[in-house]
């Protein structure tokens, strides 16, 4: 993943997850807000309780694996934040990767419905 695509800024973090939407899984948060950028981008975040500093490069790789599998389904403009939850330990690899597809679906029908609202207001 090539760094304009990463969010890093504490206070982008806290902006996104305070006002931003947000779709819930067993595994992961995903909260989702308008960048006015044109392209999007991704932060990661693992508590500390999920796992030691090894456990948790670990997860963030996978994540980073999977969210680069499904770059076409992606909205441009848009700020993705991912926070893992501590059932994600328990999950296999294909089904964190299902979930995560799941979600991303749920999210573009969503963006798409409220698209055609405004639309038709």
């Amino acid at each position: 993943m090539k760094k304009k695509y990463i969010v890093k800024e504490h206070m982008d973090f806290t902006n996104i997850i305070k006002k931003g939407k947000y779709y819930k899984d067993k595994n992961f948060v995903i909260y989702i807000k308008d960048n006015n950028l044109d392209h999007y981008r991704f932060g990661i975040s693992v508590s500390k309780k999920v796992g030691n500093a090894v456990v948790r490069n670990k997860i963030k790789r996978q994540m980073r694996m999977i969210i680069d599998s499904y770059k076409k389904y992606y909205q441009n403009g848009m700020d993705y934040i991912i926070i893992i939850k501590c059932n994600y330990i328990s999950s296999s690899f294909d089904e964190i990767k299902k979930a995560f597809k799941n979600i991303i679906d749920k999210m573009n029908r969503n963006i798409d419905n409220e698209e055609k609202k405004n639309e038709s207001e």
